[in-house]
């Protein structure tokens, strides 16, 4: 731990159309060099694509609901005991999950074949939406690891 000063959290703005803190969160996390203008005509681009693909259902509820089945509720932590590292499961604390939930779906949105990047992140909120795709992988990954050392809990301090 720091014997500086404390470190605190950044006001978040919310974004101009949405008035939401998550969707600012979420452009935020796609910023690349430095471009949130670029960010954000991406990301409403894919808010545009969704509402094409999904009939009677706001875009950003379907963005919500993708965030939603994309947060990992338990995850592993190295722990070192006595010359061995064990990965102990935690539960994850509601800020990490969201920002792992948001990670992952940017993360896996540029890896995606599609042509231009609102393609490939309304693919992936879609996926996530419908509980598939990488992001989904990943976190039954998560848990699946986390499952799989339970037997290392009691080193939980």
């Amino acid at each position: 731990m720091s014997r500086r000063k404390k470190t605190f959290k950044r006001e978040v703005i919310p974004d101009p159309v949405f008035k939401d803190l998550v969707v600012a969160k979420f452009i935020n996390r796609m910023i690349y060099r430095g471009q949130k203008a670029t960010a954000q005509r991406l990301f409403y681009g894919a808010l545009d694509e969704l509402k094409g693909k999904v009939q009677g259902e706001e875009p950003i509820n379907v963005l919500k609901k993708a965030i939603e089945n994309a947060k990992p509720s338990i995850e592993v932590r190295s722990r070192r005991v006595g010359g061995a590292t064990y990965q102990v499961p935690v539960d994850v604390r509601p800020s990490r999950r969201l920002a792992l939930a948001m990670r992952w779906l940017v993360e896996y949105s540029r890896e995606r074949g599609e042509k231009d990047f609102s393609k490939r992140l309304a693919g992936e909120i879609m996926d996530a939406f419908n509980n598939r795709g990488n992001a989904i992988k990943k976190k039954e990954d998560v848990h699946r690891m986390a499952e799989a050392n339970k037997a290392f809990s009691h080193y939980n301090w």
